[in-house]
């Protein structure tokens, strides 16, 4: 089996009803929390811009914010703009330049490491969400897929801090298809997703591989379980590959899970204290 015979499997699935699922779950989520509508970022690429048809099909009360910064493509702009404007959301989105703020920060910190620069425009995007979540009471809605949540490709309490995430158990080139379905722009679907830290930021450049293979890759190591020489056979690839691609996973595993709580006592949070979610 090559790679496009694994993609075919991974992408043959019911993205109407998939969709429809995902809008029903974010109605009751919203309807649990008591909360009064629903917040997210909105970057012009290919996974906000699905959360935010989505997240508009679930309620009409939702806000979008775009949080530009100097490393932000024009053209990433205009795509947020098509999308509100899809989504009839004109009244309901602020502009917010992060320059200024990061500036403090870096200068406070003294570094100019685009890395760690990167990383605060992440977390005072999540900041920024947040403080228009309470003054809203809505809920926060993350944008992350499941390829960029298993290899670790975000922020943790940046993109990663959020209080829901309706496209987590979904691939980048599915999410690429449920665009496709939605009626995102063709220019969304089709641009390299990049996280736009940076000024020439691509996430494939940066992550060293495609996404077709590292969904590929992905799917048969962590949902058909098969062994590393197995995939590599499969996939007609180098094992190197795969050992990189499940080294990520491993090293990510703490930005997936909540802090580490050690047991003291008979019922430690987390390891013991199980109640569900909407047990409130």
């Amino acid at each position: 089996m090559r790679i496009q015979q694994t993609l075919i499997k991974i992408l043959n699935i019911d993205y109407k009803t998939i969709s429809d699922y995902i809008v029903e779950r974010l109605r009751e989520y919203l309807e649990e929390s008591g909360k009064s509508g629903m917040i997210l970022g909105l970057s012009g690429g290919i996974d906000s811009s699905v959360v935010a048809y989505l997240v508009s099909r679930a309620t009409e009360n939702f806000y979008i914010l775009l949080m530009p910064s100097n490393s932000t493509p024009k053209e990433d702009v205009e795509d947020s703009y098509d999308v509100i404007s899809n989504i009839k959301a004109e009244s309901k989105f602020k502009v917010i330049n992060i320059d200024g703020i990061t500036k403090n920060f870096s200068d406070n910190i003294d570094t100019s490491d685009k890395l760690i620069i990167g990383n605060i425009k992440a977390r005072i995007r999540m900041i920024l969400l947040y403080a228009y979540a309470q003054k809203f009471n809505y809920l926060v809605v993350g944008t992350g897929d499941k390829s960029e949540l298993l290899l670790g490709y975000f922020t943790k309490y940046g993109d990663g801090g959020v209080d829901i995430l309706p496209i987590g158990d979904l691939y980048k080139t599915q999410v690429k298809e449920l665009g496709k379905m939605l009626g995102v722009p063709e220019r969304i679907v089709k641009k390299p997703s990049s996280p736009a830290l940076w000024e020439g930021q691509t996430a494939e450049g940066e992550l060293g591989i495609s996404y077709d293979i590292a969904d590929a890759i992905l799917y048969l190591r962590y949902e058909e379980l098969k062994s590393i020489d197995d995939v590599a056979k499969e996939l007609d690839i180098s094992k190197d590959v795969i050992i990189k691609i499940d080294k990520m996973v491993k090293t990510s595993q703490h930005k997936r899970l909540p802090p580490e709580i050690f047991r003291l006592s008979g019922r430690a949070i987390n390891s013991d204290w199980r109640y569900p979610r909407e047990w409130a």
